[in-house]
């Protein structure tokens, strides 16, 4: 049997379509022609239970007829909305996994509702696949790529920062050499610049954001969708160079149990385990447990450093579903996380008497408590139209103490942020599915209590001068308004404008225009452009805590202003055959220009990090370019390839300047081959990164631009190499890998580690790999 073309870009749409009706995004399915598009619901039929994800497809009599019809998938409550295609279409196939198939007829004319319900049991040979789901989605207006849960497995993935290993699109960087924090970059911006959602909702932002891409096990993981550019305005005003939304198992959906432990020869080892339960057709609940611990201390580079910190942390999640059946769903959960570091010189014992001072080192706790709710109201006899409340409130503690004077003491920076969220969403219809809506307020609490002190003094200060230099307390009231247009012509354009005005009690009003458009020319050839406006409170420390690692003092502005940007771009998507297989080629281009922006600037004085705003005549700018392939040459081989140009730049004291740490030049190669059946699966991944600027150093004077040496410094370019085997049995899965295959380190990455109370120190201009080659095992277990 041939394979169901164009199948395959539906299949993250089926598992994205509740939580977008959720937020009240229209669907694809849902544009209308005459006579009328088709209404109804899939479910099964023994129990009547809806079977969200099913597919729908119109039955033409000649095959190659088939690939312009519409198509559509149910939502998470069974309802679907289908259009007709230009020609009359008698018969519907309906489709779900784990069910037989199912042939219905559907009247000529009007708008017919149809109830499906399918028997369990697929029988073998009556659909075959032959390709897998498009990363770069087909259907939606803004440029999207999923990181699906099989592109999870192709490596260790033990948390959300190793789930970018293969993609191109992020770069995940190290924040310093002492700490193991990573950061992400998108569109060449810090991940700050980036809105992090879990199941569409902010999270992990704020005061979380150095550490958070270790908040999040890679086992809790279903999906990852990258979406470059501003986005929606649903989701707020902080999105500037594009949202990463992480989409969590759903308790209705995953597997009743998985357990996945892993360990490496740095002595760390992970151990996740997620249970799941259907409790009835109605309530189900996952579990989510993680822990991680690193107790041995290795200096590989054998500079006196540990090359990661000692770290144990401990993580847990449970989410609470009920789908009434009657367009009522509802979604609650609880999180808790205490995590511990310890990283420094390896004599470093915090509990020793003036630890700080014997030995360079640095303690870090963090204490992080979350709660979320979530429910959806859909029309039973209007599918289109759905009214949403979502809710969550976060409390998060972070206590840190770094080595930083022998005469002064240590440095200590401690935060507490206290943050609660609330939307109410909207959606229906103008007229017919054509056009759609969505319209909500927003309300956004936020309480941020900082303390930073290292130890000096200042003859000019009065008592209360350095009190409230050394304590920041900032509360955050934003109500807000918005509203989102959405016109699908069927068959080539679609365009989404939105509106968004909040009321800041500290800055006052805040307008955050935005527009995605996708024009189809032709089944295989897709534009987006897109346009509009972040706006962000920057955390000056926080958003700075790797420079935390080293002798440079901080030096903030008293008056800082929020972050302005405007994001425009586009891209360009192809899909081909190439070998007889289906390949996909996307190239894009955004640009990202700051109205103002807090600049830490590492230039000017090599022994101080100045933050300030943008001068009046400054400017900051990031230009972003890729091009990217992916093709299946020979069954069962995948094959990505991408370069990314990146030119990003700031004025840093009157002098326009690269900013540091950013290469300009990336390539990326990822092969992924699985035999039959997935019994083995083999990945190799090269990552290569051009030249980058660093700041300077502290005993290098001659660095300090406009001082007649406008020299700006470059580490050398290099590659990493990452490969991974797996061994797939029936419910088993064992795997193995090398990072790092070629042992490539940065010669230094802590300057004067061998004097670490000197001016000169400094850990956190580190621009490549720091311990070297890694290898590691591990398995996973699932009951499905």
């Amino acid at each position: 049997m041939k394979p169901l073309r164009g199948l395959g870009p539906l299949l993250p749409l089926g598992r994205l379509l509740p939580l977008l009706l959720f937020l009240g995004a229209p669907t694809p399915g849902q544009a209308q022609t005459a006579p009328g598009p088709v209404h109804g619901e899939i479910t099964e039929q023994t129990t009547a239970a809806p079977l969200p994800g099913a597919v729908l497809r119109w039955l033409a009599d000649a095959p190659a007829a088939a690939d312009n019809f519409p198509t559509a998938a149910a939502d998470a409550a069974g309802h679907f909305v289908l259009a007709r295609p230009a020609r009359a279409a008698g018969r519907l196939v309906v489709q779900a996994l784990g069910y037989r198939p199912d042939t219905v007829a559907v009247a000529a004319t009007g708008s017919p509702y149809l109830r499906v319900g399918l028997r369990p049991g697929l029988e073998l040979g009556e659909v075959t696949v032959t390709t897998r789901a498009l990363a770069y989605s087909a259907l939606t207006p803004a440029n999207t790529q999923v990181i699906s849960a099989r592109d999870l497995t192709k490596s260790a993935c033990c948390n959300l920062a190793e789930s970018f290993e293969t993609n191109a699109a992020v770069e995940v960087t190290t924040s310093d050499a002492v700490s193991g924090a990573k950061q992400i970059q998108l569109l060449g911006l810090d991940g700050a610049y980036s809105l992090l959602t879990v199941d569409n909702q902010p999270a992990l932002r704020g005061l979380a954001a150095p550490y958070r891409l270790g908040y999040l096990a890679g086992p809790w993981i279903e999906n990852i969708e990258i979406i470059k550019g501003t986005g929606s305005v649903v989701n707020g005003y902080e999105a500037i160079s594009g949202q990463v939304n992480v989409k969590l198992r759903e308790p209705e959906k995953t597997d009743q149990l998985l357990f996945n432990a892993y360990g490496n020869d740095l002595g760390k080892f992970d151990v996740n385990l997620n249970a799941s339960a259907r409790l009835s057709p109605k309530w189900s609940t996952v579990l989510l447990l993680h822990t991680d611990h690193l107790g041995q201390r290795v200096d590989r580079n054998h500079d006196g450093f540990l090359d990661l910190p000692l770290a144990t942390q401990f993580n847990a999640l449970d989410k609470w579903k009920y789908i009434s059946g009657h367009g009522v769903v509802t979604e609650v959960g609880l999180g808790a996380l205490h995590e511990t570091r310890q990283g420094g010189q390896l004599g470093f014992r915090p509990d020793a008497p003036d630890a700080y001072r014997q030995a360079w080192g640095t303690t870090q706790t963090t204490r992080r408590y979350t709660a979320f709710t979530k429910t959806s109201y859909t029309w039973p006899t209007r599918p289109f139209q759905s009214l949403g409340l979502l809710m969550n409130g976060t409390s998060h503690d972070f206590n840190s103490t770094y080595s930083f004077s022998e005469v002064t003491g240590p440095r200590r920076y401690d935060g507490t942020q206290r943050t609660g969220q609330a939307t109410l969403l909207f959606q229906s219809i103008i007229g017919s599915t054509k056009h759609g809506y969505r319209a909500g307020l927003s309300y956004l609490y936020d309480d941020y209590q900082e303390y930073f002190s290292d130890g000096q003094t200042y003859l000019t200060e009065t008592p209360a001068d350095a009190d409230a230099r050394e304590h920041r307390v900032r509360h955050e009231r934003v109500p807000g308004a918005f509203a989102e247009y959405t016109y699908q012509d069927s068959r080539h354009l679609t365009f989404v404008a939105g509106l968004r005005t909040d009321r800041h009690n500290l800055y006052g009003w805040q307008v955050t225009p935005r527009l995605n458009a996708k024009y189809d020319a032709g089944p295989n050839n897709i534009f987006r452009a897109s346009a509009g406006r972040g706006f962000r409170v920057a955390n000056p420390i926080a958003d700075n805590a790797s420079l935390l690692a080293s002798a440079r003092q901080f030096v903030i502005g008293t008056n800082l202003r929020p972050e302005t940007a405007w994001n425009t771009g586009g891209s360009y998507t192809h899909y081909f055959t190439l070998w007889g297989r289906q390949a996909t080629f996307v190239t894009d281009y955004y640009s990202t220009v700051f109205g103002n922006q807090v600049v830490a600037d590492m230039y000017t004085a090599p022994q101080l990090v100045l933050i300030d705003n943008l001068g009046a005549t400054g400017r900051s700018f990031a230009h972003s370019l890729q091009a990217e392939l992916q093709a299946e040459p020979v069954k069962g081989l995948q094959v990505k390839a991408a370069y990314k140009h990146l030119d990003v730049r700031t004025t840093y004291d009157n002098e326009l300047l690269p900013k540091p740490l950013t290469p300009a030049n990336r390539a990326f190669l990822n092969l992924g081959y699985a035999s039959a059946f997935d019994k083995y699966r083999a990945d190799f991944t090269v990552q290569w990164f051009g030249e980058r600027p660093v700041a300077h150093l502290g005993n290098d004077a001659t660095h300090a631009h406009g001082a007649g040496s406008p020299a700006v410094y470059y580490a050398p370019r290099y590659a990493a190499l990452n490969a991974q085997l797996t061994r797939a049995f029936k419910r088993l899965e064992v795997y193995a890998g090398v990072e790092n295959l070629t042992n490539y380190r940065q010669p230094n990455p802590i300057e004067s580690a061998a004097f670490p109370f000197s001016p000169n120190f400094d850990a956190a201009m580190v621009w490549g790999p720091v311990y070297g080659r890694l290898t590691y095992a591990g398995l996973r277990y699932r009951i499905e």
